[in-house]
């Protein structure tokens, strides 16, 4: 994905060369291409002037049936049979590929898009993919098993036209431009990926994202070593290097193969009924202010492996007496049920009506 380029490049009607497009152009060229023909054959057959033989050839190919404008030779009916039937094949053609046109081609694109900016506008809590590179196909799957929804902004054509042949959400234009976060649902969305191919342009994107949201949580990837300080910089909440996590693994791999394979269980959400997961804790929390054990404890089928608090600390293997404060974030080893009864808040009652001090 590049970082700079011209916005006129966004488009509503995308014109296929090999699509209906083409072939209206072919049809009306053949027209044009009758008109000379017809014209030229009247006038060495026949010798007429420019105009009569244009007219004729016009009056011949339309069907509209006025007669000859000069009494015609036997060379010269033949001629008009043959000018007939091609002009007749002629537009039948045209006829029909505009048919086609309105009813498969641009029409039925623009149609598309304006279905998809619908369901895009309609995104809440979403995820914002810029960039559909090899790194951002992986990302788009992932998201798409675990049900998440996701937008993609893309503006390179041969990335925009896999992002679409997967069924993916996807807006063409340069994700440094406000216009087009905007577009994506930035206002609504629940976090940023910049994962373009660009180190620079990443570090541009998460500019223009905080510069929009500052409250947005963002996620960077980077190749060099060196971008990294630069994403911080730019306000990344999360910086990934895709190299330096692929080398990681393969040494655990070789080191604890039995833990990455644990890992890619319960984090791909495969493993059963058990499942990593994450649980901010709210004010109204059932749990907050609670201490860890006594809020676990109402979940049977729930671990606490480790609490980030609000500052960043991330503490692993809490002690049971710690006290839940609202803004932790809990790592779980927990099922779908549990995390709802977790995630719950406290209800207020109402007063009762009529009710009087004592």
């Amino acid at each position: 994905m590049s970082t700079v380029t011209d916005p006129s490049r966004k488009r509503l009607l995308h014109l296929d060369p090999y699509g209906p497009w083409r072939r209206v152009v072919f049809g009306g060229l053949s027209f044009i291409a009758l008109l000379a023909f017809g014209t030229t054959g009247y006038m060495l057959i026949e010798g007429w002037s420019l105009q009569d033989a244009l007219y004729m050839t016009i009056t011949t190919t339309t069907t509209v049936g006025f007669r000859e404008v000069h009494t015609l030779s036997n060379s010269g009916q033949l001629f008009t049979i043959f000018v007939i039937l091609f002009g007749v094949g002629v537009a039948l053609y045209i006829l029909t590929t505009v048919v086609q046109t309105v009813i498969e081609g641009e029409l039925a694109e623009a149609l598309g898009e304006r279905r998809m900016k619908a369901r895009i506008a309609g995104l809440r809590n979403h995820y914002i993919l810029c960039g559909f590179g090899r790194v951002g196909e992986e990302i788009a799957s992932e998201f798409t098993e675990r049900g998440v929804p996701f937008v993609i902004v893309e503006n390179n054509p041969e990335a925009v036209g896999r992002g679409h042949r997967h069924g993916y959400l996807l807006i063409e234009g340069d994700a440094t431009q406000d216009e087009i976060l905007k577009e994506a649902g930035i206002h609504h969305a629940r976090v940023l990926m910049a994962a373009s191919d660009s180190d620079a342009g990443n570090t541009y994107i998460t500019l223009t994202a905080k510069a929009l949201r500052p409250d947005i949580y963002v996620v960077t990837r980077v190749a060099q070593a060196a971008s990294e300080s630069r994403a911080r910089r730019a306000g990344a909440d999360r910086v990934v290097s895709p190299y330096s996590l692929a080398g990681r693994r393969m040494a655990l791999s070789a080191l604890q193969p039995l833990t990455v394979d644990f890992m890619d269980l319960l984090a791909s959400d495969r493993g059963g009924d058990q499942m990593l997961a994450e649980l901010v804790v709210s004010e109204d929390a059932v749990i907050a202010n609670q201490p860890a054990n006594q809020a676990i404890h109402r979940a049977e089928s729930t671990t606490l492996l480790a609490i980030q608090h609000e500052n960043g600390e991330l503490m692993v293997g809490p002690f049971d007496a710690y006290t839940l404060k609202p803004g932790d974030r809990l790592m779980l080893l927990s099922n779908e049920a549990d995390m709802e009864l977790l995630g719950q808040t406290k209800t207020i009652e109402a007063p009762v009506a009529g009710a009087s001090d004592a």
